[in-house]
C-alpha cells in the first residue's frame, strides 16, 4: 500500500473517531469501560487534531511527523489500556493496526 493511501486512510479514520468521541453513545460507553469517561472530549480533540494534521502533512512535513508521532503515542497507550482491562486480541487489534500504520508514516516522513 502506498504511503499516501495510508496517510489518507489514517487521517479519515482519526477524524471519524474524533467526531464519534463527541457524538456517539457507543463511544461514550467505550470510554467509560476504558476508564476514560472524563477524558473523552480531550482524547477526541487530539484524535481530530491528529487526523487533520496528517492531511496538513501533505503540505507541511513537520506537521505530518508530529501528527503521526502523536497518533502512534495514542495507540501505544490504547494498547496498554486494553491489556490492563483484559480486552481480547480482537479488541486490541485496531489499536495495534493504527500503531503500525502511524509507524509507517513516521518512517516515511523522516
Amino acid at each position: 500500500m502506498e504511503v499516501n493511501a495510508i496517510i489518507i486512510f489514517t487521517a479519515i479514520s482519526f477524524i471519524i473517531y474524533g467526531v464519534s468521541s463527541f457524538q456517539s453513545r457507543r463511544m461514550a460507553k467505550e470510554y467509560k469501560r476504558w476508564g476514560f469517561e472524563k477524558s473523552r472530549s480531550i482524547i477526541g480533540f487530539f484524535q481530530l487534531i491528529g487526523g487533520l494534521g496528517l492531511i496538513l502533512g501533505f503540505k507541511y512535513q513537520s506537521i505530518l511527523l508530529a501528527s503521526s508521532i502523536g497518533i502512534a503515542l495514542m495507540m501505544f497507550f490504547a494498547i496498554i489500556v486494553r491489556f490492563k482491562i483484559k480486552d481480547s486480541l480482537i479488541e486490541i487489534l485496531p489499536a495495534l493496526t493504527y500503531l503500525v500504520l502511524a509507524s509507517i508514516i513516521i518512517n516515511s516522513s523522516l
